[in-house]
């Protein structure tokens, strides 16, 4: 899974805790289409409440390959209104670097530089 979904699923954690109910249908289309294993349906399905079992699959879901999200938001089918807000997000989210990375800079060549070039040109 990507940074930005990553950080879409952080970001609305307690938001998708109280309005989905992942044993239904959301566990298993992931279970089919192979995001979890067996296992994690089982480790799932045994938490206590609801919002334990959206919050363990929450966490399993960054660390399930790069389709992990998409399979995410199409499991929703019974969210639609979930569904429609992370993909909002997704597409509003902007990735942050981790400490100490810069974004990088516009690249502008150096005035001898383009002074140059165009001397170049002139001379062709």
């Amino acid at each position: 899974m990507d940074a930005r979904d990553k950080q879409v699923l952080r970001s609305h954690r307690l938001e998708l805790g109280a309005e989905v109910l992942v044993e239904g249908l959301v566990l298993q289309y992931l279970y089919q289409e192979g995001v979890l294993t067996e296992n994690h349906v089982q480790e799932i399905k045994a938490q206590a409440t609801g919002l334990r079992k959206t919050m363990l699959l929450l966490d399993i879901l960054p660390s399930r390959g790069p389709k992990a999200f998409d399979a995410f938001l199409d499991s929703l089918q019974e969210f639609p209104w979930v569904r429609e807000k992370l993909e909002k997000a997704r597409e509003e989210a902007v990735v942050e670097l981790p400490a100490g990375w810069k974004r990088p800079r516009e690249r502008r060549d150096p005035e001898h530089v383009m002074s140059a070039r165009s001397r170049l040109f002139l001379l062709l």
